[in-house]
């Protein structure tokens, strides 16, 4: 279950912050009793641990890159600093294979493997749910265990939802940063939320995956819902903060808190969680919706 975080809306009533995080989402593991080809394998690609992991294969992972942070994967040590891949970690770990992705960097580390005739298979990124088939396939082919990821990526046609009228604003913020945007068509969690049922606002009436969050914006869109990062909720300082915004407390979802988030490292992963992840959003929104 989600667990509820209450904040103090006024003497004579509360509001309710529905939060999943990233210990609440089991990574779904498969079990095809295939053998992969490789046997010391680094994830440096963005969520490419985690594949491996589903695909029954965490046994080979022998280093991974900064954002794969779930519970499952805490004893496979990082090899990143501050975002940047260390090419003698990697190669202390005498790997046969390297997932890398467009983000892999820096260019001098990876040369530096290619050097030392390093295995590179480079992973697609993945932005919305139909690209999440793509990034597992490269993954399973390229680990000589395709029935494993054919069970794997069946897992994505499953997410379907009867559609609702409940208007959703995804928002990203990181007010430590002054950022401050609407998600549009793009921004990641439009496919999520369409997926689901409900209506992206931001997807629906803007231009640009990440939008400027003006007062103006957000009074036109009014959005019953709003969804956030869990970080990003506690950069602007929670609830209380969130209204301060000018044109959250304009919105209907403002006025009654009605206030959804997801783990950081979660929500835009377009990975293995990312079905379970969306079980459990949809009765979030839809209970927040009735606040």
């Amino acid at each position: 279950m989600a667990c509820l975080l209450l904040t103090t809306l006024s003497p004579t009533a509360q509001a309710a912050v529905s939060d999943i995080s990233a210990t609440q989402i089991s990574l779904p593991v498969v079990h095809s009793g295939e053998v992969a080809r490789y046997k010391r394998v680094v994830a440096l690609a963005n969520g490419s641990a985690e594949i491996v992991a589903a695909l029954g294969f965490k046994n080979i992972l022998v280093g991974r890159d900064v954002a794969s942070t779930m519970p499952e994967l805490k004893a496979i040590p990082i090899d990143e600093s501050a975002m940047q891949v260390s090419a003698e970690a990697v190669l202390g770990q005498h790997p046969d294979l390297v997932f890398i992705d467009s983000n892999t960097s820096p260019a001098t580390a990876l040369s530096t493997l290619r050097a030392a005739k390093v295995k590179l298979v480079m992973v697609p990124s993945a932005f919305t749910l139909a690209d999440i088939d793509a990034k597992e396939s490269v993954i399973a082919q390229t680990l000589g265990t395709p029935k494993a990821g054919r069970a794997l990526e069946a897992q994505v046609t499953s997410l379907t939802a009867p559609k609702t009228k409940i208007r959703v604003a995804f928002l990203y913020l990181r007010g430590t940063a002054s950022i401050y945007l609407i998600g549009g068509p793009g921004s990641g969690a439009d496919s999520i939320l369409q997926a689901e049922g409900f209506v992206d606002v931001g997807a629906a009436n803007l231009k640009n995956p990440f939008n400027a969050l003006t007062a103006e914006e957000l009074i036109k869109l009014q959005p019953d819902v709003l969804l956030l990062m869990t970080k990003g909720l506690v950069s602007v300082g929670g609830i209380s903060g969130l209204v301060q915004i000018p044109g959250i407390a304009q919105t209907q979802a403002g006025q009654h808190h009605r206030v959804v988030t997801v783990d950081d490292s979660l929500l835009l992963s377009f990975g293995p969680r990312t079905i379970p992840m969306a079980r459990q959003l949809r009765p979030l929104i839809i209970a927040a919706s009735k606040l």
